[in-house]
């Protein structure tokens, strides 16, 4: 039943949602057109209604994160496939995937290292500021997370509906765990109260939100912020931003977005100059 949030006479809505239920059953109360519109699920999921679920989506993560006082966050964006280290490649589908996934089980810990030194500093400021946040499932996802975890920090996760990979991971905060049907609402999240970006190697999804967030900033829709690559040796390989300067698609300096690391102190240590943070004297937990 909803909450009340100040005193009132009138009924809310979910006390009307339950007091519709106890109306007589007759063929005008079993039609579709008498249930309460937004307590109606064929009407709230119909294509007439995409707006508002848009809207929706929207505003009950916002309301969540402002009830906690999450003013920014630290965004780490990776490969749902990268297992933990001495775990077993799972979506490895050939003996050269398996070598090569369990490789860059490296990642796992460096992501896992960078959310600890993002959470250590997070601590400092109440977890107002610099709050870990992920896509919520497995891979880099969960080492973000848990990195957090170990250092007994909330973190955010990010979920979204699909057919594999998404469910959250262990880590996440449950009151910030969140689950969207729309990649763009999702997105909007990810980057709103962005302090950080970090990108780790990934796939599709990877290389897409990597993209969006230079996108933004390349166009002044967002404000710079600290974008940083990790793996050298990954993303040289992937990607060539030089060839997109030197064909002039793209500004001789547009490169500069980003910073390529390879280790989670590298690239903590950008977002900490950025922002003229302190240092962290405290210890690393891994909390295994």
């Amino acid at each position: 039943m909803a909450k009340r949030r100040h005193p009132t006479s009138l009924r809310t809505s979910g006390e009307d949602i339950a007091f519709s239920r106890k109306a007589p059953d007759t063929p005008q109360t079993r039609s579709a057109a008498y249930r309460l519109a937004f307590a109606d699920d064929e009407f709230m999921t119909s294509e007439d209604t995409r707006g508002v679920r848009f809207q929706l989506e929207y505003l009950k993560p916002e309301f969540r994160l402002r009830e906690h006082g999450i003013n920014s966050t630290v965004v780490l964006f990776g490969g749902a496939r990268i297992p933990e280290p001495g775990k077993p490649a799972w979506a490895a589908k050939n003996e050269v995937q398996r070598r090569n996934l369990e490789a860059a089980s490296r990642y796992y810990d460096e992501a896992r290292k960078f959310a600890q030194l993002a959470s250590q500093t997070s601590a400092s400021m109440d977890y107002k500021e610099f709050v870990v946040t992920t896509g919520g499932g497995p891979g880099v996802m969960e080492a973000g997370n848990r990195g957090a975890a170990d250092v007994g920090a909330p973190s955010i996760g990010l979920n979204i509906v699909l057919p594999h990979e998404q469910a959250p991971n262990l880590y996440v905060t449950p009151d910030l765990s969140f689950n969207f049907h729309y990649f763009a609402t999702r997105k909007i999240h990810f980057l709103m109260r962005a302090k950080a970006v970090a990108v780790f190697p990934g796939g599709f999804g990877t290389l897409d939100e990597f993209f969006e967030s230079l996108t933004l900033i390349q166009t002044g829709r967002m404000d710079r912020i600290p974008m940083l690559l990790f793996g050298k040796e990954f993303w040289t390989k992937v990607i060539n931003l030089e060839a997109l300067a030197e064909a002039g698609t793209i500004s001789p300096d547009d490169p500069d977005l980003f910073t390529v690391v390879d280790t989670a102190e590298e690239g903590w240590d950008v977002v900490r100059q950025f922002y003229n943070l302190p240092s962290i004297g405290a210890a690393l937990i891994r909390g295994d």
